[in-house]
């Protein structure tokens, strides 16, 4: 796949507008009751960076970012201000903030989740993208230590252990995550005048599957 590990500028991704979006298919049937069904078994998050553009220096930071992703061609990594890591908003990242998986004693590869919960509902999202210096990973109520116990792909979010955790051993993980994009768009249309006026550029983003 084309993608490039570079994030997109956090100063300019700060203050974008956008979020996760699902494609729910929905036919009435003739006694008035619907039929809901969804192809997509994971969201898709999709911004608009054009509102982080505060300044024409922004805008040329822009132009030379997406002229070096060749328009669509490449994907790269996005800081979603609004769900970037593990822990709540407010709080700060712990080895314990979300359970990925349960040991069995084999398996000795898993792949880092964020788990969304209202009520008895849940989705489970995949992280691909952690950012460095940020995973902390955790069997039991022990907290492990990268390049001993674990590695961790940056490019995947995998998370490799030295020893298989043993059956029933809760396996759980902290980190901050970037979003793995890319430009919506092969043109980007800028007006000195217009700008100045208050006018930003429209700049869609969608996230991509790797």
């Amino acid at each position: 796949m084309n993608f490039h590990e570079v994030r997109f500028p956090a100063s300019l991704s700060f203050g974008s507008v956008g979020g996760p979006e699902r494609r729910t298919e929905v036919v009435t049937l003739a006694n008035g009751f619907e039929e809901r069904n969804t192809p997509w078994a994971h969201s898709r998050r999709r911004y608009d960076a054009g509102l982080g553009m505060r300044s024409l220096d922004d805008v040329e930071t822009l132009i030379a970012f997406f002229e070096a992703r060749m328009g669509q061609m490449h994907g790269f990594r996005w800081k979603d201000w609004s769900d970037f890591k593990s822990a709540n908003a407010s709080g700060t990242t712990q080895y314990d903030d979300q359970t990925i998986a349960m040991g069995d004693g084999v398996k000795g590869v898993f792949p880092l989740l964020k788990t969304y919960r209202s009520g008895p509902h849940d989705y489970a999202r995949p992280i691909t993208k952690p950012v460095s210096g940020t995973v902390r990973v955790g069997l039991g109520r022990d907290e492990m230590k990268e390049g001993v116990d674990y590695e961790v792909d940056l490019t995947t979010g995998l998370i490799t252990f030295q020893h298989p955790p043993e059956r029933d051993v809760e396996i759980t993980a902290g980190f901050e995550f970037d979003v793995p994009v890319r430009f919506d768009t092969d043109q980007i249309q800028t007006s000195v005048a217009s700008f100045q006026a208050g006018s930003v550029p429209n700049v869609p983003i969608v996230e991509v599957r790797v």
